[in-house]
């Protein structure tokens, strides 16, 4: 079972409704109330991530948070993002695959069965969170040169 089926069973526990459509905005998904679209023509592991993202909007946030120039709305942007990455790689497994793949990105990203802008975004949010103790240093400084050396 694919990353995004889970979540989708997940969602359904909770009675949250999900349907894959075309948005005519460049939206990948949309959280309002009980109700999450996410757009139709994603890959399968990048759905899981916008689906991920979406839940954690659910959990998460409150009201109509569009406008990201407001602090606010930005912060909670963040707390569902924070919530997502939570959800599809949490801390120790990062962990373990940073040390099974020797900090290979890709090789991670597709074990993790997720794109590598999202492994990296979310390496970047446990490297803020987490800090250098986290990893021992030496595997610290691997980790934090992998995220600048990795062109998207």
């Amino acid at each position: 079972m694919t990353k995004y089926e889970e979540l989708l069973l997940d969602a359904e526990k909770n009675r949250i409704s999900v349907v894959e459509k075309q948005f005519k905005s460049d939206a990948k998904g949309l959280c309002k109330g009980d109700k999450i679209g996410i757009r139709r023509d994603l890959p399968t592991n990048e759905k899981a991530c916008v689906l991920a993202e979406e839940l954690g909007h659910y959990h998460t946030t409150v009201g109509e948070i569009l406008d990201q120039s407001r602090i606010e709305n930005a912060k909670q942007e963040q707390r569902a993002r924070a919530w997502a990455y939570d959800k599809l790689i949490p801390p120790d497994v990062l962990r373990d695959e940073w040390d099974q793949t020797r900090g290979n990105l890709y090789e991670m990203a597709e074990r993790l069965d997720v794109p590598v802008e999202f492994l990296r975004e979310c390496m970047e949010h446990y490297s803020a969170k987490l800090g250098p103790g986290y990893l021992d240093r030496s595997q610290f400084e691997g980790f934090l040169n992998a995220l600048k050396n990795t062109a998207l």
